[in-house]
């Protein structure tokens, strides 16, 4: 212990006589460490930290897939629920669900809440816990029990004040969804759950919903409900039984599926998926997290790298000091030591620091939201991750602390004792061979930099291809909201027309704007709707189904979204009426696929084969869903949001194009229409075509600044090196110039040994960027892992900045007086 403290004391003394160089190895340590430990916190969190939920290994998500009408991800209907249910092999528990919006009414200002109608079995399932009351019981899912309600515990706090007295008490919900209108309806509140209890589009992935759940109503499920076609809505959450795996459940309810396919004649690809709740939600997450830790590993190997070449520099400096205390007596193994307790005192200082960088990293993370990382209120500094910063500064302090120490053990007594001569300046002069270690580091450095900056330019010229896809429509000037319309504006079909054409009237008035419009799904929203659909002219191949986008919408909502009118009209005033002539619209997808070298207009496409509808207009290709997502053929029915099929309070979007006017004049407009309409999710097309690309441009900026970083460091490290040497080469270059050599026969030896390191970096680098790259290429849009642009601009890039950082040295190396190097031997 004694002997420790020594080490520790000398390891102090020593670092404080050279601040400058221990400032630069801490940072480049707190650099690699933070990173790894900011990028490991989100890792543990998604993927190695359970769900917080009972059994959460053993909960699933079960969705419809149709791979042969490009349908990957549906909610199931209340039928295909009740068949896995009473037939599957697999589960002990499940439950079933269905997200939308609803006004609640009864309160100051009417608000729109996200709601869940539920079984009971859902907080089984989720281990939920009441606060106050109770939870929903097996009896609420009866149909004809008194409706009753269950508020989430920020519900409770945000409009009831925390009411200890709330159970008992009823809210009235204004346009809850049916399955067939809406209606206004009185719901007895009967419990608050826990605050710890939240259920949001991550875990429960809704129809209409994006945020946290607020208020919880039964589904009742009657036979006329569970023998409803195309109610596809729901969401199913299952527990496996104890033993079975994800891969045996699939398999037991493949054969469900296939049952339901042929009672229901469905598509020949249609089965329903079996997806574990941690996959459902990490997502398509984990590939880009993977990505990003073996990049930081990068970054850490680099500072490891640069950090060795500092302690193998610093070391030459006390080559006289080991030897001394050699001849004393010092073993190897007690100076191998001392040494690694400095470089482990170094990596500890850089942890600390690297674990403060990482929780303001973090925090940074967390207020800009990027939208790619789920659970991100769950994610930060806790033991496991203390434990991972603080064993890598261990395992970093031997990394780069070994070698080095190694290296000052094996030195010549006799040479180093000496008073003068050259081997007391160097080890050997300036020449290549004899600092293979130190090069190997450096070479080392630019090859791991090379494959990150592939990595993130791939990446940049990847977001840059998708940016500058079009949308399909012009978001510029163009405001977007939801509208939350009451039971009595959406009865029927009518009233729904009738509210949206007065309520767009208005809107219209409003100084600055210039078109408007409404319709059910909005572009780069979690609106989405799509069904079957019989074609004229058109016959599915056997066993297959035709699936569309249906959209609905109002005329004005074209020219308001800047939608391009390839063909015909769009829908007049008159279209939308109950008893107008059926009519629909078709995007150019639509019209090339099933319509090839004809005319579309005057084509009938349905439903139902007794209200066929006449195509009178093509407009074009809308990206619905994403910039890189093609989506399937369109369908547009004229009319009030969802006013095609019945009226839905979630589904109200309105658009409008302004030259000058704000939100806040258009909201102005509305509740002087009507002072209780909600008016919520306000956002430019702009915001949201920006929001859409989130992801992506997280993973590009956070993959180019470590790829920055590591540019950083390997540069420095290039320099370090080429210094090291001009000043270790010091003799042979003044021996050089008294001998007549010129300035550029000295900037090329020096220039070319370094060149000469870089090069063999590069190469090193290519061969590995080749092979890693393509880990990442669904990350990629437009272009290939191996493009070769990248591969021939990127290297381009490093070459030049390790010539700038072997110029430098080589430039002073030209200004050495031969008799001051020749004096100093």
């Amino acid at each position: 212990m004694n002997a420790l403290r020594y080490d520790l004391r000398y390891a102090l003394r020593t670092l404080a006589r050279t601040p400058g160089l221990s400032a630069v190895m801490i940072l480049s340590l707190a650099i690699g460490i933070g990173a790894n430990t900011a990028v490991f916190s989100v890792v543990n969190a998604l993927l190695l930290k359970p769900l917080p939920y009972p059994s959460p290994a053993r909960l699933a998500i079960l969705w419809l897939r149709a791979p042969g009408v490009n349908i990957t991800i549906d909610w199931p209907s209340p039928g295909q629920y009740h068949a896995v249910e009473t037939q599957n092999q697999s589960f002990d528990k499940m439950s079933i669900s269905r997200g939308d919006m609803a006004t609640l009414s009864g309160l100051a200002q009417p608000e729109q809440v996200e709601i869940l109608r539920t079984s009971s079995s859902l907080f089984e399932l989720l281990g939920a816990k009441p606060l106050h009351g109770r939870l929903l019981q097996p009896e609420d899912d009866v149909p004809g029990k008194a409706p009753v309600a269950v508020l989430s515990f920020n519900l409770w706090q945000r409009l009831y004040s925390s009411d200890p007295n709330i159970i008992g008490k009823s809210v009235t919900l204004d346009a809850v969804d049916t399955g067939t209108g809406a209606e206004r309806k009185r719901y007895t509140i009967v419990g608050v759950l826990t605050r710890e209890f939240l259920l949001n589009d991550e875990i429960m992935p809704t129809v209409v919903s994006n945020r946290n759940l607020d208020l919880f109503l039964p589904l009742p499920l009657d036979a006329a409900a569970i023998n409803r076609p195309n109610d596809e809505n729901y969401n199913v959450m299952a527990r496996l039984k104890p033993g079975v795996t994800i891969t045996q459940a699939q398999a037991d309810v493949a054969v469900i599926a296939s049952r339901i396919r042929e009672k229901d004649h469905r598509d020949n690809t249609f089965t329903i998926g079996v997806v574990s709740l941690l996959d459902q939600v990490v997502g398509d997450v984990r590939r880009g997290l993977l990505v990003l830790l073996g990049s930081v590993a990068l970054v850490l190997l680099i500072a490891c790298a640069n950090v060795a070449n500092l302690l193998l520099a610093r070391a030459n400096g006390r080559r006289k000091e080991v030897a001394i205390r050699t001849a004393l007596g010092a073993g190897w193994h007690r100076l191998v030591r001392q040494l690694l307790t400095e470089s482990l005192l170094l990596s500890l200082a850089g942890g600390a620091a690297g674990l403060l960088l990482a929780k303001l990293s973090l925090n940074v993370v967390r207020t800009i939201n990027p939208g790619n990382i789920p659970r991100i209120d769950v994610i930060g500094i806790d033991t496991a991750v203390l434990a991972f910063t603080f064993g890598v500064a261990i395992l970093t302090g031997i990394a780069f602390g070994l070698a080095p120490a190694l290296r000052s053990t094996t030195i010549n007594l006799n040479s180093a004792l000496k008073a003068g001569g050259r081997n007391t300046q160097g080890d050997g002069g300036f020449r290549f061979s004899r600092h293979r270690l130190r090069n190997l580091l450096v070479g080392s450095e630019l090859a791991f930099s090379l494959i990150l900056l592939i990595a993130a330019g791939l990446l940049i010229r990847s977001f840059v291809r998708l940016e500058s896809v079009s949308p399909g429509f012009n978001p510029a000037n163009t405001i977007s909201m939801r509208i939350g319309a009451s039971a009595r504006e959406l009865k029927d079909r009518d009233a729904a027309v009738q509210f949206y054409e007065q309520l767009g009237a208005q809107v219209a008035a409003t100084p600055g704007v210039t078109s408007q419009g409404a319709t059910s799904v909005l572009p780069f929203t979690s609106a989405a709707s799509w069904g079957p659909i019989n074609v004229e002219g058109f016959t599915p191949e056997p066993g297959h189904e035709l699936q569309v986008d249906v959209r609905t919408a109002t005329g004005g909502y074209f020219p308001a979204m800047g939608i391009s009118l390839v063909k015909g009209r769009v829908f007049s005033d008159d279209d939308v009426m109950t008893k107008a002539p059926l009519v629909i619209l078709v995007d150019e997808r639509f019209a090339q696929r099933y319509w090839p070298g004809q005319d579309p207009i005057g084509k009938q496409v349905w439903n139902n084969p007794t209200r066929k509808r006449t195509v009178v207009g093509v407009v074009g290709n809308v990206k619905q869903y994403g910039l890189d997502i093609d989506g399937r053929p369109a369908v547009y029915y004229p009319g009030a949001p969802g006013a095609a099929l019945y009226p839905r309070p979630s589904g109200g979007y309105m658009v409008a194009r302004t030259t000058s006017s704000s939100p806040a004049a258009i909201i102005a407009a509305i509740h002087a229409f009507d002072p209780t309409l909600p008016v919520y999710d306000i956002r430019t097309m702009d915001d949201r075509m920006s929001a859409s690309l989130a992801r992506q441009r997280f993973s590009t900026l956070m993959l180019g600044a470590f790829a920055l970083f590591a540019l950083i460091l390997a540069s420095v490290g290039v320099y370090g090196v080429m210094s090291y040497l001009v000043t270790q080469g010091m003799h042979d270059i003044g021996v050089r110039i008294a001998l007549g050599a010129p300035q550029r026969q000295i900037l090329r030896l020096v220039v070319g040994q370094g060149m000469t390191i870089a090069a063999a970096g590069i190469i090193a680098g290519l061969l590995g960027a080749a092979a890693l790259t393509r880990l990442m290429s669904n990350l990629l849009f437009g272009i290939s892992a191996t493009d070769l642009a990248t591969f021939v601009i990127v290297p381009l890039i490093l070459a030049v900045v390790a010539f700038a950082s072997t110029y430098l040295p080589a430039r002073r190396a030209t200004q050495i007086d031969p008799l001051l190097a020749l004096r100093a031997e």
